[in-house]
């Protein structure tokens, strides 16, 4: 198969280089050229994407069976490469959002829940969620071949840009006293990005997906104790209840990454339907097998640059102090 990855060096995009090429497959990237990891065997190309001729130079006269998109900023961009390779490619993967459904996301909500307002030829990408849904709208307006819309839950996995299984793998592995928003059992939903790539690359799905895996995957208690042991750390967990949390101050899903409370606005955010991506093939790896790879990919690289458009970072000394102050506070 003749691929071409808008992306490539970065998380999900980099996931689906590598695995093409393990493949066998021809792939093409085009990216600005400044940032990430280029993947061996992949053929490199340059351009800024938000330049629509420099975008067209890079893309020549080729043409592609299939094309991935992990465009994430101004829907403008994917509005132009959607036009660019009409009659050019046969299958176009949109890599969105989950993040495009109005909030709060009701728990269960399946690619029929309401959706953001969102403009395919902005060239505003401050509004993460507004952005993806422009760059679903620009997809299915200006691609004439078949297109799966992939949106994506919680990502996870090496390569991770937004640093969520990475903080909790950085935290646990320097020991000590380790605040771990519970209830243990608290069901998690997510996707390990190479599971995206094997996916979209074996079925070459046609449709809207929310592509993450099915409630309950693992659990935060699984999941951090799994941390624990490949870290191979003498950190004490101390599970902490969701009241606590809220009391500290502290937010749910940035500064605590990954976990939300299982009640509240956010509990949808682990709670989507899934069935039409599993009925099209999607599957996901078990979560030892993510927690160890991406120890195993931070220790090698270390952390890449964050993007500018995801909200804040984890939680620091001081939102940990506060833990601490009230979970000492509801035991007392």
């Amino acid at each position: 198969m003749r691929l071409l990855v808008l992306g490539g060096t970065h998380h999900v995009g980099r996931a689906f280089v590598e695995a093409a090429v393990a493949r066998g497959d021809d792939v093409t990237t085009v990216t600005r050229g400044l940032t990430g990891t280029p993947v061996e065997g992949a053929q490199a190309r340059h351009a800024d994407r938000l330049d629509p001729e420099a975008l067209r130079t890079a893309l020549g006269d080729d043409e592609w069976d299939a094309v991935v998109d992990t465009w994430s900023a101004e829907p403008v961009a994917v509005q132009t490469s959607a036009r660019l390779l009409r009659g050019r490619a046969g299958h176009y993967t949109y890599i969105s959002s989950c993040s495009v459904y109005t909030w709060p996301i009701a728990v269960g909500a399946d690619e029929g829940a309401p959706v953001v307002e969102g403009d395919p030829a902005s060239t505003d990408g401050s509004d993460y969620a507004a952005a993806k849904r422009g760059g679903e709208l620009a997809t299915l307006a200006e691609f004439d071949g078949d297109v799966a819309v992939a949106r994506a839950g919680l990502i996870l996995g090496p390569y991770e840009i937004v640093g969520r299984m990475p903080f909790w793998l950085r935290r646990i592995a320097a020991g000590g006293r380790v605040p771990a928003p519970g209830p243990y059992e608290r069901p998690l939903q997510y996707v390990d990005c190479r599971d995206i790539a094997d996916w979209v690359l074996g079925s070459r799905p046609v449709g809207t997906f929310n592509m993450v895996s099915e409630p309950g995957h693992t659990t935060i208690g699984a999941l951090l104790d799994e941390v624990h042991t490949v870290t191979g750390s003498d950190a004490e967990l101390v599970w902490l209840e969701p009241a606590a949390v809220e009391a500290a101050g502290v937010q749910p899903w940035t500064e605590l990454p990954i976990w939300v409370p299982p009640t509240g606005e956010l509990a949808g955010l682990h709670a989507l339907d899934t069935t039409a991506a599993r009925a099209a093939g999607l599957h996901c790896r078990p979560m030892p097998e993510t927690v160890a790879d991406t120890w195993a990919w931070l220790q090698r690289e270390g952390l890449p640059e964050r993007p500018t458009n995801r909200g804040g970072g984890p939680m620091d000394a001081d939102a940990e102090a506060r833990l601490w102050a009230a979970h000492a506070a509801a035991g007392a």
